[in-house]
């Protein structure tokens, strides 16, 4: 008996082992937990290419590069700078925190690649092309109006079209060189309320487009919001691109929704979608496909899935976000593909020559908060859990100026070095009540410091702490714990920011002598 129940002991284990192992060589969602919103993919060969929304960052309309779905690497952006205005630049007060460039469009045409947005702030929409997605150069158009998150697809060779617009969808044709829409033609409504599959109770109206051909059906994915509800997956389905369309609801699950198809080399489908997941921002997802009556049905039994039949995840580190110690050899670029500007930046107050494996950020104007101070450098914080970290040198730091590592959002939170009657001094500020507040002040007698945030956004958790250390190896918590909310004015998840800005007297500068991040998987 006793060797029976041994037995049957022993065999439990082996089956749970294998399961963990099985998990352990599975996929698991999300895919990429990090703010990668909007997502539109391709798979051109083996590869698969992906360019997302990052709004009011300089530069911007990133692309990333997998050979698996699963691993993505920043590869590159389409543009420098969007325009040179002044909401972009952080000038004469202006701003464009939730705006800048949205979703995009990313296609792949007869050799070419197309990447296509639209900007409120511009009021116009953009189409880039390149033969070379991974180096370019990048080629632009520009035309008005500002077609809300449009899709761009080619029917055939001969024409393109832009599907577009929020409840009511309409389409446009492009001219040949997609240079603007096709002269003596009109906008039409192609579905009068895309919304109508959820149902008439409705918050945010269909919008979100992306539109495939699939077995010579015209297939269609929109996101909406049910009032009371979640997140919506509708796909509209149409023998022709000008319909009539047919709708159903396609996923109601963990307000998993807005993206498209994909396909692999051995035919297997998937839908890339993204979630709303608090202060980390909106992280993608990956829900199997199947394809019934010439619909593809979303995930398994209606749910989205923790794990996926597809190799495991790695870091993020280094492909998405990476540390940084600021040297550089002869070809280097001058940053990193991770690293992006709070607006545009001033590229006449920042370098990484000046003092060699130094960041050096120069002041040129007086300014009276975070938010608006340019030259501003970013990363995205990643989930569940990061930890990002700086050593500042103050040494040149004059009169009014404020220096060190920040939490952007609407509600940030910054440590770093004040000078304030010619005395430096350690600060902790936080935006927690939605106008910065200085928490605590300590005084500095070094012209050395490091400083340290810790996020952790599991289970929604959404908070930060913040630290200094005089030595580099003890750390003093300081301040308050900073709740990271995410917020529409800023759309955007938070981000780890490098930053220097003056209050009083412009010309004087910080030295950070790297940046390092680390997550809970890097550290296992």
């Amino acid at each position: 008996m006793k060797k029976s129940i041994f037995g049957f002991l022993l065999f439990v284990a082996f089956v749970l082992v294998g399961e963990s192992e099985a998990q352990d060589n599975q996929a698991h969602n999300p895919i990429i937990f990090a703010d990668v919103p909007d997502i539109s993919m391709i798979r051109v060969g083996n590869t698969y290419y992906m360019s997302s929304t990052t709004m009011h960052m300089s530069p911007g309309l990133p692309i990333m590069k997998s050979n698996d779905l699963v691993n993505w690497q920043l590869v590159g952006y389409a543009y420098d700078t969007l325009a040179n205005v002044d909401a972009l630049n952080l000038t004469n007060g202006k701003s464009t925190y939730g705006r800048g460039s949205w979703a995009s469009s990313l296609r792949f045409h007869k050799g070419t690649y197309y990447l296509t947005t639209f900007a409120q702030t511009t009021g116009k929409t953009y189409i880039y092309t390149t033969k070379n997605i991974e180096k370019g150069p990048w080629k632009v158009s520009t035309f008005k109006p500002a077609y809300h998150d449009h899709t761009l697809f080619f029917d055939g060779n001969d024409k393109a079209y832009l599907i577009y617009g929020a409840g009511k969808l309409k389409l446009v044709e492009l001219n040949d060189d997609l240079t603007g829409v096709r002269e003596g033609t009109t906008e039409t409504v192609v579905i009068e309320n895309a919304s109508l599959p959820a149902g008439n109770n409705i918050m945010l109206g269909a919008e979100g487009s992306q539109i495939f051909k699939h077995d010579g059906k015209y297939v269609l994915f929109n996101i909406c919001w049910p009032r009371g509800g979640m997140r919506t997956v509708i796909i509209h389905r149409a023998d022709k691109i000008t319909g009539p369309w047919e709708g159903r609801i396609a996923l109601q699950d963990l307000g998993v929704a807005q993206g498209g198809l994909i396909d692999t080399p051995d035919g297997k489908w998937f839908s890339y979608l993204f979630r709303d997941f608090g202060g980390v921002g909106r992280i993608p997802y990956l829900v199997p496909v199947k394809w019934e009556d010439g619909w593809p049905v979303l995930g398994e039994n209606g749910k989205v899935p923790e794990t996926l039949d597809l190799p495991t995840n790695k870091s993020l580190i280094p492909g998405i976000v990476a540390s940084d110690d600021f040297t550089r050899k002869k070809g280097d670029a001058a940053l990193p593909l991770v690293w992006q500007w709070n607006h545009n930046p001033d590229n006449n107050l920042w370098s990484i020559f000046e003092r060699k494996s130094f960041l050096r950020l120069k002041t040129g104007r007086v300014d009276t908060s975070f938010v608006l101070a340019r030259n501003t450098l970013t990363q995205r914080t990643i989930g569940p859990e990061s930890t990002g970290s700086t050593l500042l040198d103050a040494s040149n730091m004059k009169e009014g100026d404020f220096a060190g590592l920040g939490l952007l959002q609407k509600n940030f939170g910054l440590v770093g070095v004040k000078v304030s009657k010619g005395q430096k001094s350690i600060v902790m500020l936080s935006a927690n009540t939605g106008k910065p507040v200085e928490i605590e002040k300590i005084l500095l007698t070094q012209s050395t410091v490091y400083f340290k945030a810790e996020c952790n956004f599991r289970n929604r958790a959404d908070i930060a702490h913040f630290f200094y250390s005089l030595d580099g190896k003890v750390w003093t918590k300081i301040g308050e714990p900073l709740k990271m909310p995410y917020t529409i004015p800023h759309f955007m998840g938070y981000r780890f920011g490098l930053f220097n800005y003056a209050t009083q007297t412009v010309g004087g500068f910080a030295d950070f002598d790297y940046f390092r991040i680390e997550d809970t998987i890097s550290k296992k």
